[in-house]
């Protein structure tokens, strides 16, 4: 293959040889896609109708679940299509549209993040002025921001990506397509230009990394400080749950790419690419219901207003019933 114009499609690395655990990686996939809709769902469903929650902290994790819907979206139905079809292939097309959107989707969530531990920042460290800082006009253009960052970041790093002439063949050592993957059956020294890019954007990250560590310090010196022990403990329950989502996001992702060679294996790459890419935002809804008293309030009203709705229609549907018998 002479570039990758002549590359049809990819062939994505195979998670069983045998029927049976094809099957049994489908229903697993399926299981944890299935679960990662519902949290995410019902955490969108909950903040959109509670107004008590239409505060910046609840948009943003409004945001955080939107983005975590398409993150996980984005690898696991192709896989497990693969799975349940017993295939291994991806559409050229596909696999850059699937690039695009993983990096798209990574890069917003880490910037949303960053903005995420502003806003607790603000909220502890200057509660005079958060509602100045953190108006409704501030917080959409900050998630827009996020977004639109993450968007063209992926534009330029696919486009990259995809320009390069590819020659080693076409099998990926990946359940998904992505980035360093790709770069593997470069045929030429111009992947070098993506590595530096990609070494700009470490940069960038690191960066972000360095605000968040900092709004954090500033956090906890200013939570130490608060005299009553009601006041530390709702201070970190509003803290804990980003930092918890934050630490388990960056310290998969740092270990998928930053591992060092002498430890890497197929099974190994395997466990470290399923982490961080599947399970952060299957586990994120679980990390913020469980501390959040208040959103936990508001999922119990919200079934317990279904549960009320469907008992209403039940009853209609059993009333009109017997006027028509009758």
């Amino acid at each position: 293959m002479s570039n990758g114009s002549s590359i049809m499609e990819f062939l994505l690395l195979a998670l069983a040889d045998t029927r049976e655990l094809q099957l049994l990686h489908f229903w697993l996939f399926l299981g944890i896609y299935l679960a990662a809709l519902l949290g995410n769902g019902l955490i969108i469903t909950t903040i959109a109708c509670d107004h008590h929650l239409h505060t910046p902290m609840y948009f943003f994790l409004l945001n955080l679940s939107l983005l975590d819907l398409g993150f996980i979206s984005t690898t696991l139905p192709k896989s497990m299509a693969n799975s349940l079809w017993d295939t291994r292939a991806i559409s050229y097309g596909g696999c850059a549209a699937q690039v695009f959107l993983f990096v798209f989707l990574i890069a917003a969530e880490y910037s949303l993040l960053t903005v995420m531990a502003y806003d607790r920042y603000v909220a502890i460290c200057k509660p005079l002025h958060y509602g100045t800082l953190l108006g409704s006009r501030a917080c959409v253009h900050m998630a827009a921001a996020a977004w639109g960052s993450g968007f063209l970041y992926a534009l330029l790093h696919t486009a990259n990506t995809f320009s390069l002439p590819l020659c080693q063949g076409n099998a990926l050592d990946q359940f998904f397509c992505e980035i360093p993957q790709i770069l593997k059956l470069s045929c030429s020294d111009t992947y070098l230009r993506e590595v530096g890019l990609l070494m700009i954007s470490g940069c960038l990250l690191f960066g972000l990394f360095v605000f968040i560590m900092l709004s954090y310090v500033q956090i906890f010196r200013a939570v130490v400080r608060i005299p009553s022990a009601q006041g530390r403990h709702k201070a970190f329950s509003t803290c804990l749950p980003h930092l918890a989502v934050f630490s388990l996001f960056l310290s998969t992702g740092m270990f998928a790419y930053l591992k060092p060679p002498s430890v890497s294996s197929p099974l190994l790459n395997l466990v470290v690419s399923f982490l961080y890419s599947v399970v952060p935002p299957a586990v994120n809804p679980l990390i913020y219901s469980m501390r959040n008293q208040e959103l936990k309030e508001a999922l119990r009203k919200l079934f317990e207003n279904m549960l009320l709705h469907h008992q209403y229609c039940d009853h209609q549907f059993h009333r009109t019933s017997r006027v028509s018998q009758e």
